[in-house]
């Protein structure tokens, strides 16, 4: 007699991997008013970026690099941002497991999403180009799940649901001629970039001898030479951090040989560690190992066929697409599949991204399967345009995307094969996405129900390049900087109200209507320095680049919201020790009032008040 149970399950949106991209997908479209099960193979969340793995998560502002203060502000917003602010307040000690909780905690709070751990989607029915059901499988209870849905979006990274589901997928490297790629290969094959295995490690008060297995690799200079070990008595960086470049792989099959890749990685590893303790004189007696991974963390495998698949031409020229959910900005970063074993080859060829680039909608629906989306490094891209869209925070903002979009065609009963010929449809995400502090190049706040955007607003002090007004700019960052948004897409100016300094706090700033409206939502955006880099990492002198542990000083801390009645103002909302970038205020009642404004009252360091957008509400909505 089986042992296992099933049970069947419905949901509006089921999504497949709980990684960088899962989570925000999940998240945003449960948000939006979709009944959501989010499945995830593991234990944890946060795939690549969860305590299994520890790689921090990167994104379009090439860790700090492309940011310039009051010039180019490229850090992802929406959820990624809210989850990074949540993680240096709430975890200062850097704790990889606070990362996993983060993620999880975010997940039990949305009421309308089910989070299923430890659960493996293993098929997927499809009838007329739609997916019916899936099976999922819990061995840890005995259980299997059959579970129908009317969207899919598969975030598992390799893609499992999708290929169960027949969706046509792609894995290697295009040649030259296919999108006339500079930076492509001569001739096509099916290499990948390679897997890593990383390792922390803690410096001690006496000497911490390191016995090698006898299986770990050997190495010497000659086989390290291009990489980022310094063989002058020293390291590039403090030794609490692994090597990215410990990477191989990419020549044999990135999923079907995993355990062979995880082992080879292993004895890699270890011997990188063996040469730094044992064979050369890094002046490391005193540091040991504290934990490293037995889980690779994969960079490519499948990439599916979606309506559109992006290309090189598109992120270096920052195409201008019309179905925009998304944006980007890492380099093309492409490695050799050889990895580690690329001996006369450098470990990585990052060629820049001029601008800061869109992701279509097309590139996250599948072109054959009409209720399939995918976001993650599943997405469907060449593999020179992969090399820059693949990174975690990348992969979050696709997530939001797609997330948001799904939500979209549940509610109006559309596949999402159809939304990117709907104008409407793609108006309406767009909108959406901005108004949950997504940043798309190009698209401005058009929200025809905020009626801040009608008011008259001024302040009670302001600076030069920080007008009241900019409020209601429609965009909530600055990116005309020679590295942000190219062109005609970026909208100069400073997009926020900066108070007079001279003046000290607390300062306002107010809207006025010209006739009394209703009020029953305000939504704040704030300062939160998205110039810097800001994400959880092991190393030491990648943190130094941060604010870290500690709110962000641009951030207002302390304010009152107040509406004008009977000609007083009468405080409605008070918020005490915010951190957080995006504010979201439902009145308890609709007050009709011809005046609102925000009393600033202490920021988190900043000697002056600093708000990029308001937005008011005449109802609490969804959309």
């Amino acid at each position: 007699m089986a042992l296992e149970t099933i049970t069947d399950l419905e949901c509006d949106v089921l999504v497949a991997g709980g990684g960088p991209a899962g989570v925000p997908a999940a998240i945003a479209a449960a948000r939006c008013g979709a009944k959501v099960l989010l499945v995830q193979d593991r234990s944890v969340l946060g795939g690549n970026a969860s305590s299994e793995v520890r790689m921090h998560i990167v994104g379009a502002d090439c860790s700090g690099g492309r940011g310039e203060e009051n010039a180019v502000e490229a850090r992802e917003g929406g959820i990624m941002e809210e989850i990074r602010l949540d993680t240096t307040v709430r975890n200062p000690q850097r704790c990889a497991s606070m990362l996993d909780l983060e993620f999880y905690d975010k997940c039990r709070n949305e009421e309308n999403l089910t989070l299923m751990l430890n659960t493996t989607l293993v098929s997927a029915e499809v009838e007329n180009g739609s997916i019916t059901k899936v099976v999922a499988e819990r061995q840890s209870t005995e259980d299997i799940f059959h579970i129908k849905a009317k969207v899919f979006i598969d975030c598992t990274g390799d893609g499992r649901l999708g290929a169960e589901a027949g969706a046509e997928f792609r894995q290697g490297r295009e040649d030259k001629t296919e999108f006339g790629e500079t930076y492509a290969q001569e001739v096509a094959d099916d290499k990948t970039l390679g897997s890593t295995l990383l390792f922390t490690a803690t410096k001690h008060d006496k000497p911490m001898p390191f016995v090698a297995p006898p299986w770990v690799r050997k190495f010497t200079p000659e086989l390290l030479k291009n990489r980022l070990v310094k063989l002058d008595g020293g390291t590039d960086r403090g030794l609490e951090y692994g090597f990215w470049w410990v990477e191989w792989g990419g020549e044999l099959d990135i999923i079907k040989d995993n355990e062979v890749i995880r082992d080879e990685l292993l004895a890699i590893m270890l011997g990188i560690w063996n040469y730094i303790k044992n064979e050369q004189d890094f002046n490391a007696d005193n540091w040991a190992l504290n934990w490293f991974s037995f889980l690779p963390g994969k960079r490519e495998s499948r990439r599916f066929v979606g309506q559109h698949i992006l290309n090189e031409k598109d992120t270096l020229e920052s195409a201008d697409f019309h179905d925009a959910v998304a944006f980007g900005g890492w380099p093309l970063d492409l490695h050799p599949p050889k990895g580690i074993d690329a001996i006369e080859e450098r470990p990585a060829t990052g060629v820049p991204v001029p601008h800061l680039y869109n992701i279509p909608l097309r590139s996250l629906v599948s072109h054959n399967i009409s209720n399939l989306m995918f976001a993650g490094r599943n997405h469907s891209a060449s593999h020179v345009a992969f090399g820059s869209t693949r990174v975690m925070a990348t992969c979050a903002v696709m997530g939001q995307g797609a997330g948001t979009a799904a939500a979209y065609a549940v509610t109006n009963q559309k596949q999402p094969a159809e939304l990117a010929a709907n104008k409407n449809a793609i108006h309406t995400i767009q909108q959406k996405l901005l108004r949950d502090d997504c940043y798309l190049v190009g698209v401005l706040n058009k929200d025809e129900k905020d009626i801040a955007r009608k008011a008259k607003v001024t302040a009670s002090s302001e600076q030069e390049k920080g007008k009241a007004a900019n409020i209601i700019s429609g965009q909530t960052r600055v990116v005309d900087g020679e590295r942000g948004a190219p062109s005609g897409r970026a909208f100069p100016g400073m997009h926020r109200w900066m108070s007079d300094p001279a003046q000290q706090l607390p300062a306002s700033i107010e809207l006025r209507w010209a006739e009394p409206v209703s009020i029953a939502q305000v939504q704040l955006i704030f300062d939160t320095g998205m110039h810097k880099a800001l994400t959880l990492s092991h190393s030491d002198g990648y943190v130094g680049k941060m604010q870290w542990g500690i709110p962000q000083p641009q951030t207002v801390r302390d304010y009152d919201v107040q509406v004008l009645q009977d000609s007083e103002w009468k405080t409605v909302r008070t918020v005490k020790d915010n951190y957080q970038r995006r504010n979201v205020l439902n009145l308890e009642e609709t007050i009709n009032s011809d005046a609102l404004r925000v009393v600033v009252n202490a920021t988190n360091g900043l000697d002056h008040a600093r708000i990029m957008e308001v937005r008011v509400y005449e109802a609490v909505e969804i959309w």
